[in-house]
């Protein structure tokens, strides 16, 4: 058991950093293929390297009643919501999008006790309130000042998608692998992005070669490795505490933005980067349990 719960935790650490670098590579990638091409692009790699590896092993088809959660995934969070990200960092920096977006797990929080019936323990209530406060100070010492208002809109509907996204998953992954939700999932994504199909090929003809691969990266890390092992460690916790769990995006999203980027934090977005870690750490403390040891001087009272 402790094993398993070491591997979840393991899955969720790889997860937040690629999820955290595909903030930075879409906001390089965003100069030259727009958000729409770029969704599809990404969903099309991953749909193809997932299905290798759902392909290599045997499947278990999903029942009828798990297709109208499948579409709800596939179509919101692997649609819905890459495009509204894409084209939300075409209007703000990739750390303050970050900020704005996670503030979804506040919103499967919410779901997932109200939906998955999860409840609303209170360390997870206080973790979440803690780490929203980090967002909301991250976000208001931004490296530009202000946010675009259109671009903030789009971050609130990305958030939305990913939350009901996440709800809509949890229940698939106690019937059916991680894997091969997964690329179901992305498959119904890349799908409904198909109308942007002309638009990628245009774009992709005349981006650079190194913003293909870009395109590359995101396809196979963020959104093949990392949605893999986010549902392999979803299917070993709850909704709840790992969307918790993504409150660390933020703070390695800004470090990564003023490395690769030049997008340099003010001082205050480290503290709120702190409260962020402090959330993520309330939220997923778990009291340890108080084992009674007899004392070796006591002995059973005999019946008189």
């Amino acid at each position: 058991m402790r094993k398993q719960g070491a591997l979840a935790a393991g899955a969720a650490a790889v997860t937040v950093v690629l999820w955290a670098s595909a903030f930075v590579a879409i906001r390089h990638v965003g100069e030259e293929i727009s958000a729409g091409a770029l969704s599809l692009g990404r969903l099309l790699i991953g749909s193809v390297l997932l299905g290798i590896f759902v392909f290599s092993r045997p499947r278990r088809w999903p029942a009828r009643a798990d297709w109208k959660y499948l579409l709800v995934c596939g179509l919101l969070w692997f649609g819905v919501y890459n495009v509204a990200l894409n084209a939300a960092e075409r209007h703000l920096d990739a750390g303050t999008t970050s900020m704005l977006v996670n503030t979804g797990p506040l919103l499967i929080a919410l779901l997932a006790g109200m939906v998955l019936g999860e409840g609303f323990p209170r360390q997870l209530v206080i973790g979440s309130l803690v780490a929203f406060g980090g967002v909301v100070v991250i976000g208001l010492s931004s490296s530009h000042g202000g946010a675009d208002a259109w671009g903030v809109m789009l971050c609130v509907v990305a958030a939305a998608a990913y939350a009901i996204g996440v709800v809509a998953q949890k229940p698939l992954l106690g019937r059916l692998p991680a894997l091969e939700v997964t690329w179901l999932s992305c498959v119904i994504g890349a799908v409904a992005c198909l109308p942007f199909g002309p638009t990628l090929l245009r774009e992709v003809s005349d981006a650079r070669p190194s913003t293909v691969w870009w395109v590359v990266f995101l396809g196979a890390f963020p959104t093949a490795i990392a949605f893999t092992t986010w549902a392999y460690a979803l299917a070993r916790t709850t909704a709840g505490r790992m969307g918790a769990t993504t409150y660390l995006v933020p703070p390695i999203t800004i470090f990564l933005g003023w490395l690769l980027l030049g997008e340099s934090p003010v001082l205050p977005a480290y503290a709120g980067g702190l409260l962020c870690l402090g959330g993520v750490a309330i939220s997923r403390y778990r009291r340890m349990p108080v084992t009674k040891v007899d004392s070796p001087d006591s002995k059973p009272l005999s019946k008189s």
